[in-house]
């Protein structure tokens, strides 16, 4: 969620990744887990329990690529990260892949030498306030105080949104999520900004959201998604077609309750190719034939790891809106499996 930029060590980062091994695939089958980099914490998308038990909508696909990789959606070792380590712990090989609210951009994509396998979540950033502060509208915020993740994009989106409006403000610099809750909590800013996903998540953990509003104003595109490192083609693939097999899953109706009555057989030859009953697309990245079958069983479609973690009914509350599918009126569509 938070969009660190480093511009000072993407080259050196970039340099590391070629030095990841190329047999991803290898490894994780040989380490008998997944390591999979997450946010130090986001109710809804990725955070402990009590006994340290990790869930959310990131958590989810970290178990769904177990599930097809290792045959169980158990088998992962969750590594928090923070904005500044995330790139690091990718490229250096501390992690397999990185599931942590990250915004796909041009320089992550290029000068990191990191590949983004799809978007799971299509964002933007907002604002949150108290409703005593009697602000409706981000362009009623001059000369506040923000709550900002510093060296991130979060803070240039910023810069740019108040500078085009001719306002000013005061940054209240912070490291983490959890430190913006806090000093947010305790009145040190009059707004906090990121994502509106993570606005949303850090409401609901609020003893008193009712008292707080997220602006309707989104000042930038954050098409956040998972990504692994540049160089291993395979497990790129098999990355980027488990998250497609849970999108293109909710399209089809397979769910984790029918996926396998539906894998006896159906009518739809696309179903059938998702859920290995014909055609050999597990074949075609080294997995068995029911790597997606297996994906899908773990936590369900897309749409349901959405409603059960940060949809409408959940304390984040958010609604499909442009993570709905295409049929729906949303963006969310995949390539055809064949």
């Amino acid at each position: 969620m938070i969009k660190q930029l480093f511009f000072g060590s993407l080259a050196a980062t970039g340099m590391m990744a070629g030095f990841a091994s190329a047999a991803t695939l290898d490894d994780v089958k040989a380490r008998g887990e997944l390591n999979c980099g997450v946010t130090t914490g986001l109710v809804g998308f990725a955070a402990p329990d009590a006994n340290g038990q990790w869930a959310g909508f990131d958590v989810d696909y970290c178990r769904a690529l177990a599930a097809a990789v290792l045959g169980d959606g158990s088998k992962v070792k969750f590594v928090p990260t923070t904005g500044q380590t995330r790139f690091t712990a990718l490229s250096s090989g501390e992690v397999d892949v990185l599931a942590r609210n990250t915004t796909w951009t041009y320089s992550r994509d290029t000068d990191l030498k990191l590949t983004f396998v799809g978007v799971n979540y299509y964002d933007g950033q907002g604002f949150m306030v108290n409703k005593s502060l009697g602000v409706t509208s981000a362009k009623e915020l001059d000369g506040a105080t923000v709550c900002i993740q510093t060296g991130t994009t979060t803070e240039l989106n910023l810069a740019d949104f108040f500078k085009a409006n001719n306002m000013t403000y005061k940054p209240v610099a912070i490291e983490t999520n959890a430190e913006g809750e806090q000093q947010y909590g305790a009145g040190a800013c009059d707004t906090y900004t990121t994502d509106a996903s993570g606005l949303a998540a850090t409401r609901a953990s609020f003893a008193d959201p009712e008292n707080h509003i997220v602006l309707p104003e989104i000042i930038s595109k954050e098409p956040l998604g998972p990504l692994v490192r540049h160089g291993d083609d395979q497990w790129a693939d098999i990355a980027r077609w488990t998250l497609n097999a849970l999108i293109a899953a909710e399209e089809f109706g397979i769910t984790s309750a029918n996926a396998d009555e539906l894998a006896k057989g159906t009518d739809n030859p696309e179903i059938n190719r998702i859920l290995g009953t014909e055609g050999d697309l597990g074949a075609m990245v080294g997995l068995d034939a029911q790597w997606a079958l297996r994906a899908i069983k773990n936590a369900g479609n897309y749409g349901e790891i959405f409603a059960a973690n940060i949809g409408e009914s959940t304390p984040i509350g958010l609604a499909r809106g442009l993570n709905a599918q295409w049929t729906q009126g949303g963006l969310l569509y995949t390539p055809p499996f064949r």
